[in-house]
């Protein structure tokens, strides 16, 4: 086990300016503190506060997600997370974090100074540093949506999305759809590549087309939709599959506003089952994500990786839920009538 008199040594320096650089002195300069805290990580050293079971502290960092009320989706992810760390005598912080920071602050350092024995990450983009930095933490951490390859100190908790996107076009095939849009959220997100590997087995699966002019992808935001989806309406689109229910909610108002009625002329589906879903005018046929579960497991991962169960992946089933934005698909008034 790694001591403080071993840091020292690797460093050349005394054990009270280690003892100083691990816990905040004010008398050391910034650059000595930083060079203890890394070089406390690199050989694997845990402070008696980390080990301590009256200091059972855990993080969980979000980044582009909202979360503080109940109608929004990081909401009960983290409900769910706090529960069940609870049950088991752990205190947990919620920090918000932003690219700028994870710039300034070093994943493996920040949690050794604050005393943290294991991280939840929430909504982390595939280009943040911190997420380059994890493929070689040794410190205990859950990822939702993400995934770190070959370092058994981290996991991935989610959702099965190929299972829920599969479940969506199935749906919609067999209400007699054929040329169905997908509204993706953003690039640069795991989730997002997820779901439109699976768009694309899915379509497979049925024998249906997919064409360059029905796929785009925008931001998980209802203003996605303005952007998208006059182009998927002139494509013929009978039915729109959408990456959120955020986008959804958007690409039914943009339906509405260019005179196409939801589900008559056109098939809406969302993902997630946000609370806003049942009351949107239809409500919206959405795939759900169980997401106070899906932070309970994220607890049951991290638990797991503090007593040294290394585990690769947890992916909960999801669930389609109908109603009423879906239809059997209507041809359009200038196909029947090309027909005739």
């Amino acid at each position: 086990m790694v001591t403080i008199k071993d840091i020292a040594n690797r460093l050349g320096i005394s054990v009270s300016t280690v003892s100083k650089g691990l816990n905040g002195a004010s008398d050391i300069s910034e650059d000595l503190r930083q060079m203890v805290l890394d070089t406390a990580v690199e050989m694997g050293y845990q402070s008696k506060k980390m080990k301590k079971d009256e200091n059972k502290k855990l993080c969980l960092f979000i980044e582009n997600m909202e979360y503080e009320t109940a109608n929004q989706f990081g909401y009960e992810i983290i409900l769910g997370f706090r529960q069940a760390a609870f049950r088991n005598g752990w205190s947990v912080s919620v920090v918000p974090v932003t690219p700028a920071f994870q710039m300034t602050e070093k994943y493996d350092t920040y949690m050794l100074k604050n005393g943290y024995s294991g991280g939840f990450l929430v909504g982390f983009a595939l280009h943040d540093d911190w997420m380059r930095q994890l493929a070689f933490t040794s410190i205990p951490t859950v990822l939702f949506d993400n995934y770190i390859k070959k370092n058994p100190h981290v996991c991935y908790v989610g959702t099965d999305n190929f299972e829920g996107i599969e479940s969506a076009i199935d749906h919609l095939y067999q209400l007699g759809h054929k040329k169905i849009a997908f509204l993706n959220g953003s690039l640069y997100s795991m989730v997002s590549e997820k779901r439109y590997q699976a768009y694309l087995d899915a379509m497979k699966s049925h024998n249906l087309p997919v064409e360059e002019d029905m796929v785009a992808h925008g931001y998980y935001v209802a203003d996605s939709a303005k952007y998208h989806v006059p182009n998927f309406l002139a494509a013929g689109a009978t039915a729109i599959l959408c990456g959120n229910d955020l986008i959804a909610s958007g690409v039914i108002t943009e339906c509405r506003l260019r005179g196409f009625s939801v589900p008559d002329d056109i098939s809406v589906v969302g993902f997630d089952d946000l609370p806003i879903s049942s009351f949107l005018e239809p409500p919206l046929t959405t795939v759900r994500q169980e997401r106070t579960e899906l932070g309970k497991c994220g607890y049951a991962a991290l638990s797991n990786l503090i007593n040294h169960v290394s585990v690769s992946m947890t992916l909960l089933r999801p669930q389609l839920i109908t109603r009423a934005s879906t239809a059997p698909c209507a041809e359009r008034e200038e196909e029947a009538e090309e027909e005739e």
